[in-house]
């Protein structure tokens, strides 16, 4: 559901249809309730229901500051992961050109192929949150191919050879992680707290009582609003490679890389 959801609509539109539809059903849910017990605008349980709201608010609020430094920390992550897998293979482009000509095109026409399989076969699958690890292991295998047929003629291309498997090293590692952090989501403890923790907070504001159904308007409103865009943060920053904040494959696209797209 949150893949579909991230995948179909805009943030703008999800803004709109989480926060709006929040405030609407929590707004028509406290007129509802007022209409069927008046008694409750009288505010006679005002001082019982005041003290559980701010206890059952710190905690909420607790709660969701530790899910939404989590998730932000995740897509940093993901950012940082796809950086070094990136720069791993830039590097592996430069150190070819310290090779014999014919073997250093092998090792840069490996790299090219690789770079391409990430962006158009393995970015759209995770951005479907199903990755495929074997989808650019024979690419993989195809750059240590190159480098493995290589014979390094003097101590000069020993060093740039001796950096390129450095470098490839590193890109499988990085490859792994990224691949592995297309997976992660929220776990469904903490999402049933997320979720769950709103459902029992906002229909809570309903029993204040508050004699001008405006004022009581604006503050439930004012309350769901305010959970809504937190819900709607979770919800955006759940799934690192989905969505308009997802994490960018351009940095498979710059540099010494650039020249693989033109």
């Amino acid at each position: 559901m949150i893949l579909w959801l991230l995948n179909n609509f805009d943030t703008l539109t999800l803004t709109i249809v989480i926060v709006g539809g929040i405030m609407i059903v929590a707004v028509a849910g406290a007129m509802l309730v007022r209409r069927k017990f008046p008694q409750i605008s009288e505010g006679g349980h005002n001082e019982m229901i005041g003290n559980v709201l701010g206890m059952f608010g710190a905690i909420y609020g607790i709660i969701l500051a530790f899910v939404i430094v989590a998730l932000w920390t995740q897509l940093d992550t993901a950012n940082t992961i796809v950086a070094s897998e990136s720069t791993a293979a830039a590097s592996i482009v430069r150190d070819a050109d310290g090779f014999a000509p014919a073997e250093g095109a092998r090792v840069k026409a490996a790299v090219g192929a690789y770079v391409h399989g990430v962006v158009e076969v393995q970015w759209p699958l995770m951005h479907d949150g199903s990755p495929d690890y074997e989808a650019t292991a024979p690419l993989v295998r195809e750059i240590y191919a190159a480098l493995q047929s290589y014979e390094p003629r003097n101590s000069s291309e020993q060093s740039f050879y001796d950096s390129a498997v450095g470098s490839l090293d590193d890109l499988v590692q990085q490859r792994r992680a990224r691949i592995t952090m297309a997976t992660q989501q929220l776990p469904l403890l903490l999402q049933t707290l997320v979720y769950g923790g709103a459902l029992v907070l906002i229909p809570m504001t309903f029993l204040f009582g508050v004699r001008s159904k405006r004022m009581q308007a604006l503050f439930v409103g004012s309350v769901a609003a305010l959970i809504g865009f937190s819900l709607l943060l979770t919800l955006v920053l759940d799934r690192p490679f989905s969505g308009d904040l997802s994490v960018s494959p351009k940095p498979f696209k710059e540099g010494a890389l650039s020249q693989f797209w033109k």
